[in-house]
């Protein structure tokens, strides 16, 4: 697999080898022993699916007193997956680092504790995957408004498009009522 280091310390694009032929393809999406070789060394206590239409945005999704990490990635169709920097005396603090994860290219994102999570669906429809390593507190969620000023999301929503948001995602909250409450 190829491991794609970016600008945010510890946040990795991930590109595992796919096995491909006239038939389709094969590839291992999780190995314990080459993950942690590429300095992803938790242990995954959940997985989830989700699935989305074009146009809907999940995010930006964080826990505040258990935070998770976070393998995700795309089996079918295609989002902007985002992940913002929320670890305290990280250089990076309150950076954001954007990619396109497809179904088809099969790359994945690892993202580890400490950072908020959104995603916007560019394809038809996608189906998405993602390995956590703590379980989801309902209670210690917290969320970071997807449009704030301050992070500067370039979300690659196309100009009149209809954006699908729940109504927990439009009242989250801005960076700076975030940093303000964590001092």
């Amino acid at each position: 697999m190829q491991i794609i280091e970016t600008p945010i310390k510890g946040l990795l694009e991930i590109q595992p080898k796919v096995f491909g032929d006239n038939r389709g393809f094969f590839l291992e999406t999780w190995q314990k022993d080459r993950y942690e070789a590429a300095g992803i060394d938790y242990d995954f206590v959940q997985d989830n699916r989700s699935f989305s239409t074009k146009g809907t945005l999940r995010g930006l999704h964080f826990q505040k007193s258990f935070p998770q990490g976070k393998l995700v990635s795309v089996i079918i169709g295609e989002v902007f997956d985002v992940a913002v920097d929320l670890r305290r005396g990280s250089e990076t603090f309150g950076k954001w680092y954007g990619v396109t994860l497809t179904g088809n290219k099969c790359n994945q994102l690892w993202i580890p504790p400490g950072f908020a999570h959104g995603f916007y669906v560019i394809s038809e429809v996608a189906y998405f995957e993602y390995k956590c390593t703590d379980y989801y507190h309902p209670e210690d969620e917290g969320g970071l408004l997807w449009n704030d000023e301050e992070l500067a999301i370039k979300w690659p929503i196309p100009t009149n498009s209809k954006l699908l948001l729940s109504d927990k995602d439009k009242k989250a909250i801005n960076f700076k009522n975030y940093c303000s409450k964590n001092l």
